[in-house]
């Protein structure tokens, strides 16, 4: 049998699993997003939640801790649990965004949110099909866009205390070309990453779902990003 024809067979059986694995990502990552996006609608017009979750200054802390705790239990410890559970934690952590999310529709005009949303999964799918299709290696992109996401942390928290408009509209346009850098890095990752073989098992499962979680990430860090420089606050 012809050596090239094997070849490309392979190559052409693996892209097809990768295109399928991506699919599932995607579907979970989908998921997430519209599960974190009927929790904020439930809350912000429920005047018992809010008071619940906005009545008391700690809780909003405490959802924010327990979001992060999540976020790094769920990848450090994805491969040792069942994909039942791996799916409840990460369902969990966006449903606990969207709580927190809520307060955005206290702030923010619901057009203009519609209207961010809307460019930032435009964007989002852009950038993705990018990192997705592209034969350039985007590892390089990675270190990079860490330590922007480093310093845009870090000056955020100092901000805290300057209260500078500078200083928040700097990190606020960085912050959009790091996640657009971002989503197609990690798509790129997660796209390579995928282990062929193993497709239909839990483990096939569990990798999704924490690929899903790292493009969620980055869709809803973009979304708050772009969110600060197109949303029309309320009067």
């Amino acid at each position: 049998m012809d050596r090239n024809y094997m070849s490309n067979t392979q190559t052409g059986a693996v892209a097809v699993e990768q295109q399928r694995f991506m699919v599932r990502v995607y579907n979970w990552m989908f998921a997430g997003l519209g599960f974190t996006g009927v929790m904020a609608y439930y809350v912000a017009n429920d005047e018992r939640m809010l008071g619940l979750v906005f009545g008391n200054p700690i809780v909003p802390i405490v959802l924010a801790i327990a979001q992060i705790g999540l976020v790094f239990y769920l990848a450090s410890r994805v491969m040792r649990m069942s994909a039942s559970q791996a799916t409840a934690v990460f369902m969990l952590y966006a449903g606990l965004t969207g709580i927190t999310f809520s307060s955005i529709f206290l702030v923010y005009t619901a057009s203009s949110i519609t209207s961010t949303f809307l460019t930032t999964a435009g964007t989002f799918g852009a950038m993705s099909f990018y990192g997705y299709t592209t034969k350039n290696d985007l590892t390089s992109w990675g270190s990079f866009m860490f330590m922007g996401l480093m310093g845009i942390v870090i000056a955020s928290m100092v901000n805290i205390f300057l209260q500078s408009p500078a200083v928040y509209w700097l990190t606020t346009y960085a912050g959009v070309l790091i996640f657009v850098g971002l989503t197609a890095y990690d798509t790129q990752k997660i796209k390579m990453l995928n282990i062929t073989g193993n497709e239909g098992t839990e483990e096939d499962t569990k990798e999704a779902i924490m690929g899903a979680l790292t493009l969620y990430l980055d869709f809803i860090n973009l979304f708050l990003m772009l969110l600060r420089i197109m949303g029309n606050r309320r009067e």
